[in-house]
């Protein structure tokens, strides 16, 4: 029963992450375009819609547990790349926050990781995905 509540909760907190980021990413487009604009990268507005509903995907996906595995390892890659591109080493002199940020990425990580290896548990969990594993 202990370990179904803490698979449950952790789903409950990757989804949520994802569905605040996206949230944010919904109500003010603009200001994330120029988060992505101001880090160099080209077509931010279009950018910023592409990760919003990329961030939708991955929310449904660890909630429901359908494509779980699929989904975790996408975001680990996902979150890795944003660690480097938005809080990279050439972003940390003269701001500690910024490295603080950018470890925090590989803790979210390390959790993804870890649910990609074991799965979305057995309890309220759709059983989809290509790397699904057998009952």
């Amino acid at each position: 029963m202990g370990k179904t509540i803490a698979i449950l909760v952790a789903r409950l907190i990757f989804g949520g992450l994802f569905v605040m980021a996206a949230s944010f990413k919904f109500m003010d487009m603009g200001a994330t375009a120029g988060y992505i604009a101001a880090a160099g990268f080209p077509l931010p507005l279009l950018l910023s819609w592409i990760a919003a509903f990329f961030e939708v995907g991955l929310a449904v996906a660890l909630l429901s547990g359908a494509f779980f595995s699929e989904a975790s390892l996408a975001a680990g890659v996902y979150v890795i790349f944003l660690a480097f591109a938005f809080h990279g080493p050439n972003r940390w002199e003269g701001n500690q926050a910024e490295f603080g940020f950018f470890v925090d990425h590989f803790t979210f990580l390390a959790g993804l990781l870890f649910a990609f290896a074991h799965g979305p548990g057995e309890k309220l969990s759709v059983n989809l995905g290509l790397l699904r594993r057998p009952a």
